[in-house]
């Protein structure tokens, strides 16, 4: 039996939901983050420096669930004219992203002029109009990829220049982008220094309606490309107001954010230990106040996404995000089952499929 034929299998029980959103993603939107990322791969050439064209093709490699996750998103609202245009910005500015992340992480340096050339990247992918030149690999060791970066931001310039509310959208996107770019220069600093570096800047950031939030929970927060991903579907539509954006930005930042990359750290704990990179959760006093933490950001996506329109979309993005990351075998094998299983149950009716689902992506490969 075909991959797509166990899924059509899997499926069936809920063929009567008015929302076929899964069925699409899984049918449709899959297959074309699939060929958008073999694109990307084939963008890479031999003549790009080595280090440069590895940890390219490393990101593509072991990092493809986040665009496969993040172009759940181009069926938000549900617009065949303009899906295939996110699935495009989405797997391209996700791939920046990875990229980005892995030269930092592992190119040897810690220079935070080199870092922050590297991120401008991100602003200028998601900037309209004209934008200055600049050369991203300025202060970076290695500086020829062949052109790859330039078409990624080229790309994402296309496809944003396609939605009729990017206009709308386009100031609180860019701040996000800069809190993001904060993050990844901060965190990627000498580890004697990093710490320091990510407490003052919290303080600096922080205001009077910034919730109660550790430092590390509020840079995880940062860290997170959903809220991209949301307001790229607002933008699918001429009729996006400002109303529209502050309430999807208050309820993706930082409960909806925070919890998609709490996740992520949660379950890379011992990989991060053994690489010696920083691990947000590592951060909590005790597994159970990281557990407890989790929780409660759980609680307060849930909580935030249940006043937006759309709101069993956005529910299905949180429980998603506890299938795909809960369903990993690191959590197995870090002793993670007692508690995954609580989150689990925590995230309602419907988390308990989206889990098995995930389990079957994952047996199949997909995922």
């Amino acid at each position: 039996m075909s991959i797509k034929s166990r899924i059509n299998l899997l499926l069936e029980p809920v063929r009567f939901l008015p929302d076929r959103s899964l069925t699409r993603f899984l049918t449709v939107v899959l297959p074309q983050v699939s060929r958008e990322l073999s694109r990307w791969q084939q963008q890479l050439t031999v003549s790009a420096d080595w280090p440069l064209l590895q940890q390219a093709l490393a990101s593509l490699s072991k990092k493809r669930f986040h665009a496969q996750g993040g172009s759940f998103y181009a069926l938000y609202n549900f617009n065949p004219v303009y899906m295939k245009t996110q699935v495009s910005l989405i797997v391209a500015l996700q791939t920046i992203s990875d990229y980005l992340d892995n030269l930092c992480d592992r190119g040897g340096i810690y220079d935070e002029v080199a870092f922050r050339y590297l991120h401008q990247a991100m602003v200028a992918a998601l900037t309209r109009g004209p934008i200055r030149e600049r050369d991203y690999y300025r202060f970076y060791p290695s500086k020829n990829d062949g052109g790859y970066l330039e078409a990624l931001v080229a790309e994402c310039r296309g496809c944003i220049a396609l939605l009729p509310g990017y206009p709308v959208v386009e100031p609180e996107i860019l701040r996000l982008v800069s809190l993001y770019n904060d993050l990844q220069v901060y965190k990627h600093l000498d580890p004697a220094m990093r710490n320091s570096r990510l407490r003052r800047w919290f303080k600096e950031k922080a205001t009077p309606t910034t919730p109660s939030l550790h430092w590390w929970e509020y840079a995880a927060a940062c860290g997170s490309t959903l809220g991209l991903f949301a307001l790229f579907g607002l933008a699918t539509s001429s009729a996006t107001d400002l109303q529209d954006v502050r309430k999807v930005v208050e309820a993706y930042f930082p409960w909806v954010c925070g919890l998609h990359i709490l996740l992520d750290y949660w379950i890379d704990q011992d990989e991060d230990l053994q690489e010696g990179d920083l691990n947000f959760v590592a951060c909590y006093q005790s597994p159970a106040a990281a557990a407890e933490r989790l929780s409660l950001f759980l609680k307060k996506a849930l909580q935030e996404v249940s006043a937006l329109p759309h709101t069993a979309f956005h529910r299905s993005v949180v429980q998603g995000l506890l299938a795909v990351y809960l369903s990993d075998p690191k959590v197995k094998q870090q002793g993670l089952q007692q508690a995954a299983r609580s989150l689990l149950q925590a995230g309602g009716t419907g988390t308990e499929f989206f889990y098995r689902l995930c389990l079957l992506l994952r047996r199949l490969g997909v995922l």
